[in-house]
């Protein structure tokens, strides 16, 4: 019988393993039963985590590092708490930048609710913050990771995001970038290039990493980014880097879930070794068999997902799950071109006899035809 690595790096390589690979992203459901003391704080960069996705029989392959350390320099930063609250104030040479993120308890997770750049006046300064950020190789946890992996699955690192969705997810807001793009596009094309110049130098030590597959974490989703602001703003970024990448090797993936229809054909054609947290119907908005119709026939990026993070939960009834996961898995032993996954977490109120079944319902659903 294949090790979950075996049978991934197998399908990666365009042969079929013996069955569907079955890979589990088990971060978040992690940092809840951290932060409720089921678990000791520094359990996700433990021996103790990998060893429970083997106990688990789910592969691993999350949470990954970024393998760079990032210096800003010729700048003042602070950074305190208040409270939930995680505050920082840049002070650049052209002007001053603040931000806080909340720590929301109910979901073990914390949001920005107060983004660096709020309106084009900001652009000034963050394009200084970017001119004077540089990056040093930082492969330590890498290295320990690889050690700690070993067959239960494989070592993912990441490339930063995309200029577009490092202001779009962290910085600015869909909302605020979609006003400047609007109002001032010379500027946010000046924007976007200097913070390419500084992703494209981390982007290079990332490459230089011992990961074996490296991501672009974008937590693309098609209602927040459509066709249009992915044509114009992130497809030269995803090609020039899964070229790097494949010339270098490596695999590439990118976190795409929520909503498919509006960018699966866009990404899809890209160059992504896989495109990874695919949400179907009933959650999302596309039927698993649907998911290459839609990829276009062009395409031959791997398919990675499946499972709802919800499915997980006692929201769902057993025979749902079951019944669900089985149509999932009679799709993808079709053909070694999908990886049944989570879409795109198991949550922190995940079932740990839910997680085990999928293993076992992969045993004995997930053989090829």
């Amino acid at each position: 019988m294949m090790t979950e690595r075996r049978r991934v790096l197998t399908l990666l390589g365009g042969e079929r393993p013996d069955r569907v690979p079955w890979f589990g992203d088990l971060d978040y459901w992690a940092t809840a039963l951290i932060g409720r003391g089921e678990r000791p704080a520094d359990f996700k960069a433990s021996d103790a985590y990998v060893d429970w996705h083997r106990d688990l029989r789910c592969g691993f392959y999350l949470q990954g590092s970024f393998p760079f350390r990032t210096i800003v320099e010729n700048c003042g930063v602070a950074e305190w708490r208040e409270g939930r609250a995680r505050r920082r104030r840049i002070e650049t040479p052209r002007g001053t930048l603040t931000e806080t993120w909340t720590w929301l308890a109910e979901s073990f997770a914390e949001a920005p609710t107060e983004h660096l750049v709020k309106a084009p006046a900001d652009l000034a300064a963050y394009r200084s913050l970017f001119e004077n950020t540089r990056y040093e190789p930082d492969y330590a946890f890498a290295l320990r990771r690889r050690r700690q992996v070993g067959e239960a699955g494989f070592l993912l690192c990441y490339l930063p995001k995309s200029p577009f969705m490092q202001m779009v997810a962290l910085d600015a807001g869909i909302g605020a970038v979609a006003e400047i793009a609007a109002d001032a596009p010379d500027e946010l094309a000046e924007t976007l290039a200097t913070v390419r110049a500084a992703h494209d130098a981390a982007a290079r030590i990332a490459l230089d990493s011992p990961a074996e597959v490296l991501m672009i974490p974008e937590n693309l989703s098609s209602e927040v980014v459509g066709p249009r602001f992915y044509e114009r703003y992130m497809r030269e970024y995803h090609e020039t880097w899964c070229g790097e990448i494949a010339a270098a090797g490596k695999h590439s993936c990118i976190h795409l879930d929520g909503t498919l229809k509006g960018l699966l054909r866009q990404v899809a054609s890209a160059g992504f070794t896989f495109i990874e947290a695919m949400t179907p119907a009933p959650v999302g908005d596309l039927e698993v068999e649907r998911w290459a119709e839609w990829a276009g026939a062009d395409s031959r990026a791997v398919f990675w997902g499946g499972l709802p993070g919800v499915y997980f939960t006692g929201h769902v009834p057993d025979e749902e799950f079951e019944r669900h996961t089985k149509a999932v898995l009679e799709v993808m032993r079709s053909e070694p071109r999908y990886v049944l996954g989570v879409a795109d977490q198991v949550p922190p109120d995940g079932l740990e006899r839910r997680v085990r079944r999928v293993a076992e319902l992969a045993d004995e659903w997930g053989r090829y035809r």
